[in-house]
C-alpha cells in the first residue's frame, strides 16, 4: 500500500513536468469538462431528484409527532442535501461514471501502445493526457454540485406537495428556517477535494494498466473502488476539520 501511495504521489508530479503549452492545455480541458461534465448531467438530474424526493417522503413518515410542525420536513431534506446528499452522493455516481471512463480510456491507450507513441514524440504523456482531466473535474464538478442540489430540494418539494404529506407554504418555510450560508461553501470544498481525488486515482489506475482487456477491466474496477473508498474517507476528514 506504501509503495502503491508513493507511485501515486510521483505520478501526481510528473503531471506538473514538460508541460503543453497553455493553449493545448486550454483546449484539452474544454474537451475533457464538456465530457465529464455535460455528459453526466442527466443521470446527476435522476439521481438528485429522486433522492430528494425519497428522503421528503421518509422523513415525512418519521415525523408522526402532532407537536412537530411539518415545516421541518423541509428543513431537513434542505441540510441532509447541502451537507451530505449533493456532494458526496454525486460524486460517488459519478465515480462510477466518470471514474471508470476515465480508466478504461487510459487503460486502452496504454496496452496500445498509444503512450509509448506520445513519449517517443516527446511528449510528456502523464501531463497531456491527466492533467486536462484533473483540471476540468475540478472545474465542472462544483458546477454539477449545485444542479444536484437545487433538483433534490425540488424533487423533495414535488414528492412532499402532490403526496400532500405538507403544503408548498410549509416546505419553503422549512427550507428557509435557520439557514447557514456557509453550507454551501463546505459543500462546494467536498466537492472539488471530491473531482481531485476521482480523477487522479482513476487517471493513475489507467495509466499504469500492462497486458490486455482483462487488465483494462480490471483498472476500471479498481478506479472506482478506490475512488469511493477515498471520498468517504475524505468526506469524515474534511466535516471532521471543517465542521
Amino acid at each position: 500500500m506504501l509503495q502503491s501511495f508513493g507511485k501515486y504521489l510521483l505520478f501526481m508530479q510528473s503531471l506538473f513536468i514538460r508541460k503543453e503549452s497553455a493553449r493545448i492545455l486550454f483546449g484539452r480541458t474544454v474537451d475533457e469538462a464538456i465530457l465529464i461534465g455535460i455528459n453526466s448531467i442527466f443521470i446527476v438530474a435522476i439521481v438528485s431528484t429522486f433522492i430528494g424526493a425519497v428522503t421528503c417522503v421518509q422523513v415525512s413518515y418519521n415525523l408522526n409527532n402532532a407537536f412537530i410542525p411539518r415545516s421541518t420536513i423541509g428543513f431537513m431534506v434542505r441540510e441532509m442535501t447541502i451537507l451530505e446528499l449533493a456532494p458526496t452522493i454525486t460524486s460517488i455516481v459519478l465515480a462510477g461514471k466518470v471514474g471508470s471512463s476515465i480508466a478504461g480510456g487510459l487503460g486502452t491507450m496504454q496496452i496500445t501502445e498509444q503512450v509509448d507513441a506520445l513519449e517517443v514524440m516527446g511528449i510528456n504523456s502523464a501531463s497531456y493526457l491527466v492533467l486536462p482531466k484533473v483540471v476540468a473535474a475540478i472545474l465542472v464538478f462544483p458546477m454539477l454540485v449545485i444542479l444536484a442540489m437545487f433538483l433534490s430540494i425540488l424533487g423533495g418539494y414535488l414528492a412532499g406537495t402532490l403526496s400532500g404529506e405538507l403544503t408548498p407554504q410549509e416546505y419553503i418555510t422549512g427550507i428557509r428556517d435557520g439557514f447557514i450560508p456557509y453550507n454551501i461553501t463546505f459543500a462546494l470544498i467536498k466537492s472539488v477535494v471530491f473531482a481531485f481525488l476521482i480523477s487522479s486515482i482513476s487517471s493513475f489506475r489507467g495509466y499504469y494498466t500492462s497486458g490486455g482487456a482483462l487488465e483494462v477491466g480490471a483498472a476500471s474496477t479498481s478506479a472506482v473502488t478506490s475512488s469511493v473508498i477515498a471520498i468517504l474517507i475524505g468526506d469524515f476528514v474534511l466535516a471532521y476539520i471543517l465542521l
